[in-house]
């Protein structure tokens, strides 16, 4: 099996035209998407489902480059639950195959791309062949100015509040914080999330109409967009569907 190309698309993703249906100072700064929708896709074209996987990885690479022209500065992407640990052993294997797979071949193109790679989630228990090559990834990409990439990795939201939790009664142990003046921004300045803030647009694909554990504190405000368009199938053309639809709505945040 041939693992993800490290090509490049040299003309830009989005014509002018696509350009003026939007308003580029309204664009959402933080999205993130739930990748759904990979085995389904296999299923479909009469494939076995790791690639699914595979082409759901090669999707991801465009779809970074075309969030970064619209002016997404933080893309956040569910790339790997808690409960996926779930899954049959082989297809976990290959998982964390692709992971790493990704993270070698796109090293290069992600630096000249301008993207910064980071993670949330308890990294300790991936691989440690995964972990050294993540690692080595951040470092490579560490000055990328241009768009953030955030993988989410052995990630839950019930988990993130419990990790978070945890700190905060160490701290308290600690005489750092004090239990009753804790709030609801100490509460996320704990979380994993804390230094880029919480998304504006939350991206279903595959239809599916459930958060699935993602982000379930950051996303109490964000605007959802579901589509039916299965990961492997989503084109910069859905990204920019779903930015225009952000862009019609009123964020009242409960006023």
């Amino acid at each position: 099996m041939n693992s993800p190309s490290t090509e490049t698309m040299e003309k830009p993703v989005y014509t002018e035209e696509e350009f003026a249906l939007i308003d580029l100072e309204f664009v959402p700064k933080h999205v993130v998407i739930i990748m759904d929708g990979n085995r389904r896709w296999a299923r479909k074209q009469g494939l076995p489902p790791e690639m699914g996987h595979w082409q759901g990885a090669e999707q991801l690479d465009i779809i970074v480059r075309a969030a970064a022209e619209l002016g997404v500065k933080t893309l956040t992407v569910y790339s790997f639950s808690t409960e996926n640990w779930n899954r049959p052993k082989h297809e976990v294997e290959m998982l964390m195959q692709l992971l790493e797979a990704y993270l070698i071949n796109k090293r290069e193109n992600l630096v000249k791309e301008g993207v910064r790679l980071n993670t949330i989630g308890k990294i300790s228990l991936l691989p440690d062949s995964v972990k050294k090559t993540l690692n080595e990834t951040i470092q490579a990409t560490k000055n990328g100015d241009r768009i953030e990439l955030v993988l989410a990795l052995n990630y839950g939201g019930r988990d993130e509040i419990r990790r978070a939790f945890i700190k905060m009664n160490e701290a308290c142990e600690q005489g750092k914080l004090n239990f009753k003046e804790i709030t609801e921004e100490t509460i996320s300045s704990y979380l994993d999330t804390a230094p880029r803030g919480d998304p504006e647009l939350f991206i279903r694909p595959s239809g599916e109409q459930r958060v699935s554990n993602f982000l379930i504190w950051q996303i109490s405000y964000s605007e959802i967009y579901v589509t039916d368009v299965l990961w492997p199938d989503f084109s910069p053309k859905n990204l920019l569907e779903a930015v225009i639809d952000y862009q019609k709505r009123n964020r009242r945040y409960g006023g």
